[in-house]
């Protein structure tokens, strides 16, 4: 069994093992090739199991942005035939040394409830629950009436410094384990504003009197796309915008060819769980939300 640094000729390969195992957890080939043909910097590793140049188990690291004190989080996956053998250990080994090397004092994951107790002897303890959710977008509630003076734009006519102001006080206001400061002008445009799968059209912001107030920000392909963060400012809380801004973007899914669309929610978010349920998302799976001190 090998264990190594992931490279260029894995992306096929890391694709087809999320959508057989997690395909709730959009991965892209564009996202994929650019992370993996992009020179590694600690903290941002990317990790391949290969039993006779077969990959079976796949791992990712991360740093959560503007956290403070700095936090990492991972992604690990192994094919249900390997495990037992020792794979996951490996792996976890790796991604583990990896964030250590960039500073970052904890490690969180989303990890299936029956991988709790494994997890448990490398030092996770579980914090709380996160729900995944998905929905056709042709099959979402018809769009709500828009309030006099807020418009409904795509992200392809909005300048990113007024998405950047209201990320940064979504990212300081959300419901989560980690501590988020502030994530700098230059650096979230790098992250965010310029990653190879942020889809634009169908990304959503509401806009009042030259500000956004609330947006929803989609990443994914052709195919599928992954809801990563829809929030509303905290003075126009209240007022039906996430639900607004959300079956917009459904319905610009469904107009592009969109046949699938993603999210997740911690289990104490009610209201935007409530959102979702309004728009039709089902529930497709709970996963525990695990943290370990590094």
């Amino acid at each position: 069994m090998e264990i190594r640094a992931a490279r260029p000729g894995d992306v096929d390969a890391v694709v087809a093992l999320h959508d057989a195992l997690v395909p709730y957890l959009v991965v892209t080939r564009s996202s994929l090739t650019r992370r993996l043909t992009t020179p590694a910097t600690p903290g941002r590793g990317a990790f391949a199991a290969l039993d006779d140049g077969e990959l079976v188990g796949w791992a990712t690291s991360g740093l959560i942005d503007g956290s403070d004190p700095l936090d990492g989080e991972l992604r690990l996956l192994v094919r249900p035939d390997y495990r037992g053998r020792g794979i996951g250990a490996r792996l976890l080994e790796a991604t583990h040394a990896d964030l250590r090397a960039a500073g970052a004092t904890s490690a969180r994951v989303f990890a299936d409830p029956s991988s709790v107790q494994w997890a448990a002897r490398f030092g996770y303890r579980q914090t709380r629950q996160v729900h995944y959710a998905g929905i056709d977008p042709r099959k979402a509630q018809d769009l709500p009436e828009v309030p006099s003076r807020v418009k409904l734009v795509p992200f392809t006519e909005v300048d990113p410094r007024l998405l950047h102001a209201a990320d940064e006080v979504a990212q300081r206001t959300k419901p989560g384990d980690a501590k988020i400061s502030s994530h700098p002008y230059d650096d979230w445009l790098a992250d965010i504003w310029n990653s190879a799968d942020l889809v634009r059209p169908v990304s959503v912001a509401a806009m009042y009197d030259g500000q956004v107030i609330a947006f929803t920000r989609n990443h994914g392909d052709r195919a599928k796309i992954w809801s990563r963060m829809t929030s509303t400012m905290p003075e126009f809380r209240g007022r039906g915008l996430a639900k607004l801004v959300k079956s917009a973007a459904l319905h610009r899914a469904a107009d592009a060819g969109i046949q699938g669309a993603y999210t997740a929610n911690y289990d104490g978010n009610a209201p935007m769980i409530a959102v979702n349920e309004w728009l039709g998302y089902d529930r497709i799976a709970t996963h525990a939300v695990l943290i370990c001190p590094l």
